[in-house]
C-alpha cells in the first residue's frame, strides 16, 4: 500500500500548498493564516443546489482506476481558510460526473465547463468548482462542474518529473465536452459557444484540451465523435508546462506539451508572487501560443499567491479577475 500512503499525504499536503499561497488574513495590519483541522470521510460528493449531477460514461463501460484502485470514494476540507471559509475537495474518484447548472432568467447560450484544481489528487469541488458556477450562472450562461477520476500520481524519474502517459482527467473532461455537444439542445446551450475554465491541475487539463482533438479512450457512443476542443480557453494558475530543468529564464515549454495553431483563443490569469506555479508557468505557455498565432491575453497581478478560487481577499487579483473574465468573454463575442 505504499502508493496510497502517498496518496493520503498529498491530499494532507493540498491545504498545506494552500498556507504557503498567500490565502491569509489581515488584522491589525499583521497577515496571520487560520487553518482548521483536516478532515476526509467516505461519501460520494453531492452538488449544490440547483446542480443536476450526471454520469460521464455508460455504467456498463469499464473505466481505468485512478492510482488509489477501487478505494472508495471521499470528501473532505481542508486548511487553512481562504476568504475565511473552509473549502471542500472529493477524492478517489472512479466514476466521473458532470453536474449542470442551468440560468434562472436570461441565457445567452453560452457554457462553460469548470475543471477544478487540487494537485491530481483530489477535485477542489466548491473553492474552483461550484463557487465558479454561482458566478457563470449569474453572467447568463449554463455551468458544468467536472469531477474527474483522481488522483493519479506524476511520477519522477531522475528527479525529472513525468507526465502520465494516460491523463484521465483529460479522458473525462473530453467525454464531457463531447456530450456538451451532443445535448447542446436539452441544455439549452449553442454547441459553438461552449468555453472552459481551469485552476491549477484543472488549467494543465484545459491546456491538452484545447491543442488536441485526439482521445486515448475508445470511443463509446455518439457523444465521442463530436470535437472535445473547447471554443475559447480560461487558465487560471496554470501548471505543470514549463520545462524546469532549463536555466531559470529559458521559458521553454515541458516536452510534453503540445501547441497547436488550432487553439481556441484563450486567458491566463496569475499571481506574480504564486510560489508553487511560478509565474514562468504562464508566461512561456503564452509566448508559445502566441508563436503559434494563437490569440492570447494575460492578466497577471504582483500579489494574489495560489488557489485563490473566486473569494474576495486582500488581493486585488481575487476581487477584480471574474471583471476581467466578463469583459474578455465580451470582447470575443461570447456574451
Amino acid at each position: 500500500m505504499p502508493q496510497l500512503r502517498v496518496i493520503v499525504a498529498s491530499l494532507l499536503a493540498i491545504g498545506n500548498a494552500v498556507a504557503a499561497n498567500g490565502q491569509t488574513q489581515k488584522s491589525d495590519g499583521a497577515t496571520t493564516t487560520i487553518e482548521v483541522p483536516k478532515v476526509e470521510r467516505p461519501g460520494v460528493w453531492q452538488p449544490t443546489a440547483g446542480g443536476t449531477q450526471v454520469p460521464l460514461w455508460p455504467a456498463d463501460v469499464a473505466l481505468a482506476t485512478p492510482d488509489s484502485g477501487d478505494h472508495p470514494e471521499a470528501t473532505g476540507n481542508g486548511s487553512p481558510l481562504v476568504g475565511g471559509r473552509k473549502w471542500h475537495w472529493a477524492s478517489y474518484v472512479t466514476r466521473p460526473t458532470m453536474t449542470i447548472y442551468r440560468t434562472k432568467e436570461r441565457n445567452t447560450g453560452a457554457a462553460m465547463l469548470v475543471l477544478p484544481g487540487g494537485g491530481f489528487y483530489a477535485v477542489a469541488t466548491d473553492l474552483e468548482g461550484t463557487e465558479i458556477c454561482d458566478w457563470v450562472v449569474q453572467h447568463g450562461m449554463t455551468c458544468i462542474m467536472l469531477k474527474y477520476r483522481t488522483p493519479q500520481i506524476w511520477s519522477k524519474v531522475n528527479g525529472k518529473q513525468q507526465r502520465p502517459k494516460t491523463l484521465l482527467g483529460l479522458e473525462d473532461a473530453q467525454r464531457a465536452m463531447g456530450l456538451l455537444r451532443l445535448r447542446a439542445d436539452t441544455y439549452g446551450i449553442d454547441p459553438h459557444k461552449i468555453g472552459v475554465i481551469g485552476f491549477s491541475a484543472g488549467a494543465y487539463l484545459v491546456a491538452n484540451m484545447r491543442n488536441t482533438e485526439v482521445r486515448s479512450h475508445a470511443p463509446t457512443d455518439a457523444a465521442d465523435q463530436k470535437s472535445p476542443r473547447p471554443d475559447f480557453a480560461i487558465f487560471a494558475y496554470t501548471a505543470r508546462v514549463l520545462d524546469t530543468s532549463k536555466r531559470k529564464n529559458d521559458l521553454e515549454l515541458a516536452p510534453w506539451v503540445e501547441i497547436s495553431a488550432k487553439a481556441p483563443t484563450t486567458l491566463i490569469i496569475h499571481a506574480m508572487n504564486d510560489p508553487v506555479d511560478n509565474v514562468r508557468q504562464p508566461m512561456a505557455y503564452a509566448l508559445a501560443l502566441n508563436d503559434a498565432g494563437v490569440p492570447v491575453d494575460m492578466r497577471l497581478y504582483a500579489k494574489g499567491g495560489h488557489a485563490f478560487g473566486i473569494r474576495p481577499t486582500a488581493d486585488p487579483i481575487t476581487i477584480e479577475w471574474p471583471g476581467q473574465v466578463e469583459k474578455w468573454l465580451r470582447d470575443i463575442g461570447v456574451l
